[in-house]
C-alpha cells in the first residue's frame, strides 16, 4: 500500500476525511482494555467531541529498541505506519473508522471507535459450558467470512485472526481490529465481490429481509449476558484455493495457535492463511480450545503441521466446514466461494447479514465512563513493556541503580490498572522457526 494509495479515495470511491491530532490535554484516560506485543489500547473520552474512543498507544522508545533487535530501525516504524493507511482505507461496517492519531515525545498512537462489547473470547468465556451454539456461530462466522472478503478484495492479507482481535459493537454487529501484522498483496478478485458502498452501521429496520431465516431466532437471546469473565490469560462442494497467486509473504507473524502450516513451514503465504485461521477460531467457538494446542510453542507448531483436528460429535455442516479450512494445504483449502456455498450457511441471504438487528448478544455500556483513578498513560506503557530497559541500557552501574528504583515505580502504576485475561502475545520473527 503506497503513498499514492494512501491519498487516494476510499474503496466505496468517497475521498477520505481529514483525521484530527489527538493531544492529551483534551482526552480523559478511563480505562486500560487490552495489550498486543507493542502497544496499549485505552478508552477515552475525548471531551471536545464528547464521545469514546478506543486508544491504542506505542512507545517510540519501545519500536526502536525493537528495531536494533532485528538491525532494521525503521521497520517497527512503517508498521506503525502501515496499520494507519490500512484504517484511513477501510470503509466498511465491520471495521473501526480511524479518528484521532497521537505523537508525542514519547508516544505514538491512534484512536478509534470502541466497541463496548469487549471481545469475542470474553464474550464466549461468559457462556455457561465457555462455548456457543451453532445458530450463534453461524451469524459470527458469516460476518467474519463478509469482513475478509472485503480485506482480501483490497489486497489486505490479515493474518493474526483470533477471538481477541474481533470486537463487539454496540450494534451487536463485530468489528475487527488490530492491523499490525498484515501485509499488502495483489488485491483478490473473486467472482463475487463485496459491495463498494456496504450499508451503513446505522441500518434502517425497514430494510431487514425477512427471508433471512437463518438468523430469524436470536432475538438477543442467544447470548448469555453474565459478566463474570475469566482472567486466566488466553494464549459435493468442491474446495477452491485462494492460493492461486503467484504473489506470497514470506514474513513469519502471526499467533501461534492460529497460524497456518505454510506460514509455520516458511514456504510463502498469501490470503488463505485467513481461512486457515478462520477455521481455528470456528473450533475455538465451537469446543472452547483452539485444535492444535501444545504445552509449548514447538509442540504447538508440530501439530499444526502434522495433526488433523479432533472434531469429536456427529457429522455436522459446521464440523465439515472447519474441517475444509483446517485443510494443511494452501492449494485444496476451501475459499471464499466455496465457504459461502457450503451447506453450514445453506438459506443465509449474504446481501442483508449485515442488516440484521438483533444480533445474538447486545452489549450493556452503562459503567463504561465511570473513571476510578487517573491513568497516566506513559507510566503504564513503560511500565508494562519497558522495565526501564531502555533507559538503562548505556548507563553505568550506580545509575542503574538509581533508575530500577523508578522503573519499580512504573511497574507497579501499570500492575494496579491492569486488565487481566488480555490478548495472547503475537509471534513476531525472533525465535519464531526455532523447533
Amino acid at each position: 500500500m503506497d503513498d499514492d494509495e494512501d491519498r487516494a479515495h476510499g474503496h466505496d470511491g468517497t475521498p477520505p476525511s481529514p483525521i484530527p491530532a489527538l493531544n492529551f490535554q483534551s482526552l480523559k484516560v478511563i480505562s486500560a482494555l487490552g495489550r498486543g506485543a507493542k502497544g496499549v489500547v485505552f478508552l477515552i473520552k475525548d471531551e471536545e467531541r464528547d464521545e469514546n474512543l478506543a486508544l491504542k498507544v506505542i512507545s517510540k522508545a519501545l519500536i526502536e529498541k525493537k528495531g536494533k533487535a532485528f538491525n532494521n530501525e525503521g521497520s517497527e516504524y512503517r508498521r506503525v505506519s502501515f496499520e494507519q493507511r490500512v484504517l484511513r482505507r477501510l470503509r466498511h461496517p465491520l471495521f473501526p473508522r480511524l479518528r484521532g492519531v497521537l505523537n508525542t515525545d514519547k508516544l505514538v498512537g491512534y484512536a478509534i471507535d470502541y466497541c463496548p462489547g469487549r471481545d469475542l473470547s470474553t464474550l464466549r468465556k461468559r457462556q455457561t459450558e465457555r462455548m456457543f451454539s451453532d445458530d450463534v456461530i453461524r451469524f459470527y462466522a458469516a460476518e467474519l467470512v463478509l469482513a475478509l472478503e472485503y480485506l482480501h478484495s483490497l489486497g489486505i492479507v490479515y493474518r493474526d485472526l483470533k477471538p481477541e482481535n474481533i470486537m463487539i459493537q454496540q450494534n451487536g454487529h463485530i468489528m475487527i481490529v488490530d492491523f499490525d501484522l498484515s501485509t499488502k498483496l495483489s488485491p483478490k478478485t473473486p467472482q463475487s465481490r463485496p459491495p463498494k458502498n456496504p450499508v451503513s452501521k446505522s441500518v434502517s429496520l425497514k430494510n431487514k429481509k425477512k427471508s433471512f431465516s437463518p438468523f430469524n431466532c436470536f432475538c438477543n437471546s442467544g447470548i448469555s449476558p453474565d459478566y463474570s469473565v475469566s482472567t486466566s490469560p488466553c494464549i459435493d462442494n468442491t474446495a477452491h484455493t485462494d492460493s492461486d497467486s503467484s504473489e506470497k509473504s514470506n514474513s513469519f507473524v502471526g499467533t501461534e495457535e492460529y497460524v497456518a502450516p505454510e506460514i509455520v513451514s516458511g514456504n510463502g503465504h498469501d490470503f488463505a492463511v485467513d481461512w486457515w485461521s478462520l477455521g481455528v477460531v470456528l473450533y475455538e467457538m465451537l469446543y472452547g480450545v483452539t485444535p492444535f494446542r501444545g504445552i509449548n510453542r514447538k509442540e504447538t507448531f508440530y501439530r499444526i503441521l502434522t495433526k488433523q483436528p479432533e472434531l469429536t460429535g456427529e457429522a455436522t455442516p459446521l464440523r465439515d466446514l472447519i474441517r475444509r479450512l483446517l485443510e494443511k494445504n494452501p492449494t485444496e483449502r476451501i475459499d471464499v466461494e466455496g465457504i459461502k456455498g457450503h451447506d453450514f450457511f445453506a438459506g443465509v441471504e449474504w446481501d442483508t447479514v449485515l442488516q440484521i438487528s438483533r444480533p445474538p448478544y447486545l452489549p450493556d455500556h452503562e459503567d463504561e465512563c465511570r473513571v476510578e483513578d487517573e491513568i497516566d498513560v506513559e507510566s503504564v506503557i513503560r511500565g508494562i513493556f519497558e522495565g526501564g530497559e531502555i533507559e538503562n541500557e548505556n548507563e553505568n552501574e550506580n545509575s542503574n541503580n538509581n533508575n530500577n528504583n523508578e522503573d519499580e515505580k512504573y511497574k507497579n502504576v501499570a500492575n494496579n490498572i491492569w486488565v487481566q485475561g488480555l490478548n495472547p502475545k503475537p509471534c513476531e520473527d525472533d525465535n519464531f522457526r526455532n523447533f
